[in-house]
């Protein structure tokens, strides 16, 4: 299945059903009066947050969705139905933003949540509700409201615990397939990764989601490269997990390449928790190897996330997904700064229920 993390759709809520216009004419009742019945509601354009589906790949083939009409209203009091909604079904993680304003409407992070994004038009009224004391016959009915016609970004936002960073070629896909059952694509050459991947790790009997990001490079934030869109989806993760080639001419430069671009993308993602790691270090020799971890350690020193008061910043940990060497200890380091995250985010819930409310 092709992944796509963006789209732009086009909906319109149903218009209300029209009023009636009737009276009520039986044998033996000369006057009796109007009967004519209101219009039914049109339907709502709701975004639904589904389970089991991990991209916005159908809505590629499909951008226009519109919501029925109302039924209009009949004779003898007979009010017309509701309009049947216009229901998107999303992956979790999806936000839904308004276009002309820019606006964020709703970011869906759970299976089942559900938002209106366009209410239909109200029906109108029959001609009963027009009676007074001096027109007891009136000849009119009111049509119904317009539907709400608008365009909808839909940005798709993996929700993953920890996420793998760094240049392209860094070993990042290979480390994935490795400690996962994912199967992403691995070659010789760079940007291999072309859109987000997702594996489920298990370390010392617990699991977490680790997504395989598409590697940066130099003005990724300008647009060269893949870019920086893809950086969107490490934004919920609770740790990045940073590979640095050891086989690359300047470990530290490296590093500082991709710290300079995720500062420009900003939202924080610069202060999040960083298990740094110096992959395919059986490539490379033993003086090779020192002098790589000496370069890496200063850029950390200068560029690396802030840390708390009287925190220590951590050592480069050694990688080698072909040996085996480091996987363990990368693993429990990300778990580690995971769980970190997750009694963070308990505590801020506790502190402010309101805020992380669903």
């Amino acid at each position: 299945m092709k992944f796509l993390d963006q789209a732009r759709v086009y909906v319109r809520s149903g218009d209300g059903g029209a009023g009636s216009v009737s009276f009520r004419r039986e044998k033996f009742i000369e006057f009796g009066g109007p009967d004519g019945g209101d219009g039914g509601r049109g339907g709502d354009v709701v975004v639904e947050c589904a389970d089991g589906l991990n991209t916005l790949i159908d809505f590629r083939y499909q951008q226009h969705f519109k919501a029925k009409t109302g039924i209009h209203g009949m004779g003898r009091n007979r009010a017309g139905g509701r309009g049947a909604d216009a229901v998107l079904k999303v992956p979790v993680g999806t936000q839904v933003i308004d276009e002309e304003s820019g606006a964020l409407l709703a970011d869906l992070t759970q299976p089942g949540q559900r938002v209106v994004v366009a209410k239909g038009g109200n029906g109108g009224f029959g001609n009963v509700h027009f009676t007074t004391s001096t027109n007891r016959a009136p000849r009119r009915a009111n049509p119904g409201q317009s539907g709400i016609e608008r365009t909808l970004v839909l940005r798709l936002k993996l929700i993953a615990d920890a996420g793998l960073i760094g240049l392209p070629n860094a070993g990042k896909s290979t480390f994935l397939a490795a400690v996962s059952a994912a199967k992403p694509k691995i070659a010789d050459y760079p940007f291999t990764t072309l859109h987000p991947g997702l594996g489920v790790v298990k370390i010392d009997g617990r699991d977490f989601v680790l997504a395989d990001i598409p590697g940066l490079i130099e003005g990724a934030h300008e647009g060269h490269g893949l870019g920086d869109r893809f950086l969107g989806h490490v934004e919920r993760c609770g740790a990045l997990a940073h590979l640095i080639d050891a086989t690359g001419a300047n470990a530290g430069a490296d590093y500082r390449t991709v710290r300079r671009e995720l500062a420009a993308y900003g939202a924080g993602l610069d202060e999040k928790a960083e298990i740094v790691a110096l992959s395919k270090v059986d490539a490379v020799d033993e003086a090779t190897l020192e002098k790589q971890i000496e370069r890496l350690k200063r850029a950390m020193r200068s560029f690396g996330p802030p840390l708390a008061p009287g925190a220590k910043r951590a050592r480069p940990l050694m990688l080698s997904t072909a040996t085996r060497v480091g996987v363990t200890e990368v693993l429990r380091a990300t778990m580690t700064a995971i769980k970190a995250r997750r009694a963070q985010g308990s505590a801020e819930s506790a502190a402010n229920p309101a805020q992380w409310a669903p």
